[in-house]
């Protein structure tokens, strides 16, 4: 297994119980594919570099992760089709 770092942007406009089920859910999209979940961390409501889609604002969310590719295939899929997920990105670690 490899590690990862994911990060993806929230949609601002949502309840607070909505953006947490949205990071609960990516997060057991993760464990449901045997992922190991190293660190995570909600940083918080942050200005976006640019505006996405008329937002100017999102929930950002930072998992470290070990992994297999299937895993970071399934969590990147689910990552476009959400529409809650405005952005996401996933970098390789290496040792």
């Amino acid at each position: 297994m490899n590690r990862y770092e994911l990060m993806f942007i929230v949609k601002s406009d949502m309840e607070e119980t909505e953006i947490k089920n949205t990071a609960e859910s990516m997060k057991k999209i993760l464990t449901d594919n045997k992922a190991k979940i190293i660190e995570e961390k909600a940083m918080g409501q942050r200005e976006l570099a640019y505006e996405i889609n008329k937002m100017k604002t999102g929930y950002y969310f930072l998992y470290v992760i070990e992994a297999t590719s299937e895993a970071i295939n399934e969590f990147e899929r689910i990552s476009r089709i959400n529409e809650s997920i405005l952005r996401h990105l996933t970098i390789k670690v290496e040792d």
